[in-house]
């Protein structure tokens, strides 16, 4: 029998939202240390699948695997308890140096170059746009859905952010829900429910934000977090109840996959070269 690379140093993944906790999830399953660093407020809409949610509710579930919110100077002590994804609040990622990862990715899908750097760790892994294999980060996984969703680059960037949401059922942009204003946002709806075209789903600071479309609200924002005017703050699924939010997206699985494999193949030293 082939034996498979034993999961070696820690792996800190920057974001808690559905990709970057999808790619903690399985790597979590796969054995190895995993720790979520989030920002004090995240901005996840999709937060039944987002060990994010633990920054407000201390603890968060994503399909059967446990996030629990610890202090930075608590992450060691919770690898060695076990058992859970340990999510700390460190948006300027000052623990890697005290922590020292084997691995880091960055999974803040920002969709634009921030702070992270191929020297940070012996291998730097970045989620879609915004990175180049070879420059800013060691492999770039591929996040644009088509043949090549979840791919792993090790030269070169992933395809441009098309600022176009995914259609579903025809909706694309429609099925959206923006923040009108800047200001702080709070729900008047829940993840799940089954909403009308119009209805007002939440507001930023008494300015209601409405459905666009009918459909199940499978995304929402957290109450209280301050955003700035045509940020995301959820989106609707116009499947309606076809739909299980508390369930990853193939996407999200697709990219969690090419996160596994973008590791486990730099542990063995391959030479960043540029795929077929």
């Amino acid at each position: 029998m082939a034996m498979r690379p034993r999961p070696a140093g820690p792996v800190l993944i920057r974001g808690g939202g559905e990709l970057a906790s999808a790619a903690a999830r399985l790597l979590f399953l796969a054995g190895f240390e995993v720790v979520v660093l989030e920002r004090e407020a995240p901005l996840a809409v999709r937060r039944r699948v987002c060990l994010a949610e633990a920054v407000f509710t201390g603890t968060a579930v994503v399909e059967e695997t446990a996030g629990r919110l610890v202090p930075v100077s608590g992450i060691r002590a919770a690898w060695e308890t076990g058992g859970f994804v340990p999510v700390a609040v460190d948006p300027d990622g000052a623990s890697l140096a005290e922590l020292k990862p084997e691995a880091v990715v960055d999974g803040r899908m920002a969709k634009r170059a921030l702070d992270t750097r191929i020297d940070q760790a012996a291998l730097v892994v970045g989620l879609g746009p915004g990175f180049v294999a070879g420059l800013s980060v060691h492999a770039v996984v591929e996040t644009q859905r088509g043949p090549s969703l979840g791919r792993v680059i090790w030269r070169g960037p992933a395809e441009a952010d098309t600022a176009v949401p995914t259609p579903v059922a025809g909706h694309a942009e429609s099925r959206i829900l923006r923040a009108p204003r800047g200001g702080v946002f709070r729900g008047r709806c829940r993840i799940g429910d089954l909403v009308r075209a119009g209805e007002p789903v939440g507001d930023v600071d008494g300015t209601p934000v409405s459905a666009p479309i009918a459909g199940l609200l499978r995304g929402l924002l957290a109450d209280g977090v301050p955003i700035r005017a045509g940020v995301k703050v959820g989106d609707i699924d116009p499947r309606g109840r076809q739909v299980d939010p508390s369930r990853l997206s193939d996407k999200a699985r697709t990219v969690a996959a090419g996160t596994l494999e973008a590791i486990l193949l730099g542990r063995m030293g391959l030479p960043a070269s540029p795929r077929p």
